[in-house]
């Protein structure tokens, strides 16, 4: 049963496709371009609908908006607004194969309006057997934006992730070499810098003021095409799809090349980095995402500062707390986030979090969201002493920790198993559990101080997901030390409600509401 940790997010059934990357040596790679241009221009022009001027009341007595000019925003941000290109070395095929592929590329130029993909190289025939030689070809296509007159840029991590060349072209033509200063994968925040003074650069806004349903712009390179504005509205704020960041999401379209553009509102200032789409197709399909302005100049002024984001951690695995869970926890709402694990010698461990834990607070702060709590930890300077406030067994408690550094994952430990020794048992038939004694050798390797193992498994508890050799830590609030514990635990409760258990896995917990099966 894993569950995101503090500081990174598990993938999940839905599709995330990060846009600037598929457009690589021209040709959509995640995002498969499924029309001519045309049929593509055609499919995002907004339909033309017929409306009354500004401040005129229609038939029914209720005054008509005129749609929106864009025109001076894009004159105003559109110079700060540029086209990156990344560049690898890949070994060159040299004779006869070097101009059949010269031709093929040409062919498709001139038929297609797109390059054909580049054959491997390594894939390609040498007659000569000579070691070939290495030549610069394009990688990706991407955007980014000026946020300084001396020349630094901000883009996404996944645009540059890889290159070898980065080259940055503005409005007017000019090609610069760029350095990369860092990139943030957690984030996909990329801080670049060009030698050059006097740019044009943009505004930040404050995202706290952004509102859904207020009308965005984006400006980009989608497919290569240089400064290509499209509008839209925010669909949803604070929007999770796993990561570190609240995403901003808009119907703006967003294509292959947009990544690392700005989200604009309509006083002229940059609100998010355009980073996402959400698709089934692998391509557009009304829903993007990006990053919020205040989170990306976080991370951009540490680049700025270190070339490296620093962020906190506190060694725990964390998952969602459902509603059923908080309704049968006494939880008003189903908030804060489930402690699934406790790293080993780990902030949390020394401060006395456990496994189960349900965490409520974070300096003072509630944890609405289960996936709040690594950014919360994640922006606490490494050092810090902050309180967790945690629900437990229905009690409240305020724990101290000291945050510490995050750094590189680890490999996960194999989880103990329990040793298969007979053991006192108890069986509830109400369940379908029947349950044996931990010998106090498995409690050590295990590190539990309580707990029994199922021994089987059926009707209502094998409904509920429960499986031999899971561990029971707890019935509704009460810690089970052996069986007899177990038994009299269960003949407390109301035999007609639902039982809570919680349930540890290997090396992850989680609570499991158990329906009684009638009598």
């Amino acid at each position: 049963m894993p569950g995101p940790t503090d500081a990174t997010r598990f993938p999940k059934a839905r599709t995330w496709v990060a846009a600037g990357l598929a457009l690589v040596a021209g040709v959509i790679i995640a995002m498969p371009l499924a029309h001519h241009f045309t049929a593509q221009a055609q499919n995002n022009a907004p339909a033309v609908v017929p409306t009354a001027p500004p401040g005129v009341a229609n038939a029914s007595g209720a005054v008509q908006r005129g749609l929106p000019d864009f025109a001076d925003l894009v004159d105003q941000v559109g110079p700060a607004v540029v086209n990156i290109r990344t560049t690898a070395k890949v070994a060159a095929a040299g004779g006869d194969t070097a101009e059949m592929d010269e031709q093929m590329q040409e062919f498709f130029r001139r038929f297609f309006g797109v390059p054909m993909p580049r054959q491997n190289p390594q894939q390609r025939p040498n007659p000569r057997g000579t070691p070939p030689s290495e030549e610069e070809q394009q990688r990706g296509v991407g955007s980014g934006f000026i946020v300084s007159a001396d020349g630094y840029i901000m883009s996404n991590a996944h645009v540059v992730d890889g290159a070898e060349q980065v080259y940055v072209r503005l409005t007017d033509k000019r090609e610069f070499k760029a350095k990369v200063i860092g990139a943030d994968k957690r984030t996909d925040v990329a801080l670049l810098k060009i030698e050059a003074s006097g740019l044009p650069n943009v505004r930040f806004g404050d995202v706290s003021r952004l509102r859904v349903g207020e009308w965005v712009i984006a400006i980009g390179s989608p497919f290569n095409l240089d400064n290509t504005v499209t509008a839209g509205i925010v669909s949803a704020k604070a929007r999770d799809t796993g990561d570190m960041v609240p995403f901003i999401q808009t119907d703006v379209a967003i294509n292959p090349g947009n990544s690392g553009g700005p989200l604009i509102n309509m006083r002229g200032e940059v609100v998010g980095i355009n980073s996402q789409i959400y698709s089934r197709s692998g391509g557009y399909m009304g829903i993007s995402f990006a990053i919020p302005a205040d989170e990306a100049q976080r991370v951009a002024d540490q680049l700025r500062a270190s070339g490296r984001v620093i962020r906190g951690r506190i060694g725990v695995q964390i998952g969602e707390v459902s509603k059923e869970v908080a309704d049968q926890l006494g939880l008003p709402q189903a908030q804060g986030a489930l402690v699934r694990s406790v790293e080993p010698g780990g902030p949390a461990e020394k401060a006395g979090v456990e496994a189960g834990d349900i965490v409520t607070r974070f300096d003072g702060k509630p944890i609405e969201r289960w996936n709040e709590l690594p950014r919360f930890v994640g922006n606490t300077r490494p050092g810090t002493k902050s309180t967790l406030q945690v629900l437990r067994q229905g009690k409240y408690k305020d724990l101290a920790v000291t945050v510490a550094e995050l750094e590189a994952e680890g490999k996960v430990a194999k989880a103990a198993q329990p040793s298969q020794a007979p053991a006192p048992k108890a069986t509830s038939t109400l369940l379908g559990l029947s349950v044996a004694d931990l010998s106090e050798a498995d409690k050590r390797e295990l590190k539990l101080k309580s707990g029994v193992r199922v021994v089987a498994v059926e009707g209502a508890a094998a409904r509920a997901g429960l499986a031999e050799d899971d561990l029971i830590l707890s019935v509704g609030n009460t810690s089970v030390v052996n069986s007899q514990q177990f038994e009299a635990a269960l003949s407390k409760l109301d035999k007609a409600k639902p039982v809570t258990l919680l349930v540890r896995r290997g090396e992850w917990v989680q609570y499991v509401v158990v329906k009684p099966t009638a009598r």
